[in-house]
């Protein structure tokens, strides 16, 4: 990760307010807001959704753009720009607001709304390695397999807007007694998985592991952690390092950031060094 350019405070800049962060806190987004129009010719979107947010990105024409919004935000805005393959030559802001911060604070990104608001304009440029899998999904902080158990699922973007809805849902569910279900709750356990790097096996499918984790590293290759299962005293994690990972087994799930994936049976994530830039700190 190298720092390559600080901004401008003259820069215009391209402000998306992600519509999530609209609902779940309002005060930080117009906190972040203030500031940033105080210091820079600033442009402000307002998306209702997904796709509205993807318009507003693509045509920000010479406009620096800034996300308002969580984790989620953020790597929609990277795997958009990733898809239409305008990731490189775009250096993205982000403030975070949300419920889902960690991978930002990960990347250098102060999560107050202040002070990640005065990073976008005095900050530099902080190129990233990426990892990409097979499918063309994309990886900033990381990935785990399997995931932890799932949180209660986060409204999405439609729904977040329309609060009547939720009240509805509410006087139903109060209304009409819950029907039974035997569906049992997830549990986490053991996995066989088969984990390569640069084609060189780190373990087999007829080892089974409590989990594997993948982060990107610096220089272009990912870091690869592989915690086998023990009987009795604590076994010690497998470690290598590679810039291409295979990971084959049944019907797998996996964590990427902020989304849980899957299930499939084979992925390949593959690290692409400096592949997107992201505003952080400026250093001293």
């Amino acid at each position: 990760m190298t720092e390559v350019a600080t901004f401008a405070m003259s820069d215009q800049l391209l402000v998306i307010i992600d519509p999530v962060a609209r609902r779940t806190d309002g005060e930080s987004v117009r906190i972040a807001k203030d500031v940033l129009s105080a210091g820079a010719a600033a442009k402000v979107c307002l998306p209702q959704g997904p796709e509205e947010f993807a318009r507003m990105l693509l045509r920000r024409g010479s406009r620096r753009p800034v996300v308002i919004g969580d984790d989620r935000a953020l790597a929609r805005a990277v795997s958009l720009l990733h898809r239409r393959r305008e990731l490189a030559g775009c250096a993205l802001s982000v403030v975070p607001v949300g419920a889902r911060l960690s991978v930002a604070g990960a990347l250098g990104v102060p999560t107050g709304a202040v002070a990640a608001a005065r990073a976008v304009l005095e900050g530099a440029e902080r190129r990233l390695d990426l990892l990409v899998d097979d499918s063309d999904g994309v990886v900033l902080g990381g990935l785990r397999i399997p995931p932890v158990r799932e949180a209660p699922p986060v409204a999405d973007d439609a729904e977040a807007e329309r609060p009547w809805l939720r009240t509805c849902r509410s006087l139903v569910h109060a209304l009409v007694p819950a029907r039974p279900t035997t569906r049992p709750a997830p549990v986490d356990g053991p996995a066989r998985l088969r984990v390569e790097v640069d084609g060189e096996l780190l373990v087999g499918a007829e080892h089974p592991v409590a989990g594997v984790s993948v982060t990107p590293g610096t220089m272009g290759v990912a870091e690869v952690e592989v915690r086998p299962v023990s009987v009795g005293a604590e076994a010690t994690p497998l470690r290598a390092e590679g810039r291409r990972v295979t990971v084959t087994g049944a019907d797998f799930r996996y964590r990427a950031d902020a989304t849980v994936s899957g299930p499939v049976r084979r992925r390949t994530w593959t690290v692409l060094q400096g592949a997107w830039a992201l505003t952080v700190p400026a250093a001293g």
